[in-house]
Parts: C-alpha cells; structure tokens; sequence
C-alpha cells in the first residue's frame, strides 16, 4: 500500500437515479456532498470526516417520491468506489473498532476489510425504523445504507446501538462509529507493509 493514490470516481445511472461520486481514502475528510437529501449530506459528511476520506458527491434522484432510492443508489456506488480505492489491500490494518457517542447515543462498529460481505446491526430502540428524521429520511434508510456499502466494499461489519433515544443522534452515533472503525482497518499497518493481511494471500 503506498500513502497516495487509493482513489476511486464512479457513475451510477438508473432510471431512478444519477449519480458520480469520488473518494480518496487517504484524504484529511474534506466533503462536497449534495445529495437532495439534506439528513443523508449531513450524515455523508460525517462519514467523510471521520473516515478521513475525502468524498464528493453528487446525486439526482426521485426523492419526490421517496429517498429510498438515492440513499440506496448513493451506498452502493461509495461501496463500489471503496473496493476499487483500497486495490489489493496490501499493508492495511485491516480491521477497525469504535465505540462513538453523542449525547444519549453510543454506537459501537467493528469493521473487518475482509473481501467477504456481511452485515450485523442491532440495538436500534422499535420504532426507530419507522422515524423520520429531519421529516424526510425514515430511520430504516440507516441500515439500508450500510447493507449497501458492505455488500459493494465487500466489508464485514459490525454495528450495534448501545444506548440511545433520540432518533438524529441514533443514526449519527452509527455513521461516525462505522466512519472511524473503518478509518482504521483502511490504515498503514507498517508491520505488514507490502503484504496482504490474511492467510489466504488474498482479500
């Protein structure tokens, strides 16, 4: 793995969405994100900062009728432009733990560059589901989000709500615990500097 040039600028177009979207995971988390969805900007730019990954994006979706899709689209694509950025994850930690609060909300993400997707989440409060956040993005999109990413990244991940009752820092918590989790397994590892992180020799 060198310091520079984990990068990645894909396109999406579907009839229900357009989309481009770039990243550089070696980046100090500069965001230019607008996505029509003004929660899920929020939450990408939190994802951006605490990742340390620069990332633009810009979406054009039918959150007219819904944010399913662009929210959807948006994860799949980052995914996509992950897996291509971390090439053949030679030096990397590999594995990333964070515990992040905010306020009555902790979230605890464990995530594992793995080449292998699979999701567990669990913990949020019932109903959370069902909420609307900032009266557009409904709290399932949080899951749906990260199913997203982690089937595309091909990341195992880990993420569970440990305490929480206010729906905005429920799905804030979640995103900067996935964003710093990942922040570290994407890291030098200057003991495996060159080597693919796995018995396999291959990831």
């Amino acid at each position: 793995m060198t310091a520079t040039g984990r990068t990645a600028a894909l396109e999406r177009v579907t009839s229900e969405s357009s989309i481009t979207l770039s990243i550089d995971l070696d980046g100090t988390g500069k965001a230019d994100v607008a996505t029509g969805v003004p929660f899920f900007d929020h939450m990408l730019t939190a994802f951006a900062k605490h990742s340390a990954s620069d990332l633009t994006v810009r979406a054009e979706g039918d959150v007219h009728i819904d944010v399913h899709h662009t929210v959807e689209d948006t994860g799949i694509l980052l995914g996509q432009a992950i897996l291509e950025a971390l090439g053949d994850k030679r030096g990397i930690t590999r594995y990333g733990d964070a515990y992040c609060p905010l306020d009555e909300a902790l979230a605890h993400a464990v995530v594992d560059i793995s080449g292998r997707p699979y999701l567990v989440h669990s913990g949020e409060p019932a109903g959370f589901e069902f909420h609307l956040i900032g009266g557009h993005f409904t709290g399932s999109m949080v899951r749906h989000f990260f199913e997203a990413i982690v089937l595309n990244a091909r990341l195992t991940a880990h993420i569970k709500l440990v305490e929480g009752r206010d729906p905005h820092h429920i799905a804030e918590a979640e995103f900067k615990a996935f964003a710093r989790a990942f922040r570290q397994a994407k890291s030098a590892d200057s003991v495996m500097a060159g080597i693919i992180p796995s018995t396999k020799g291959a990831l």
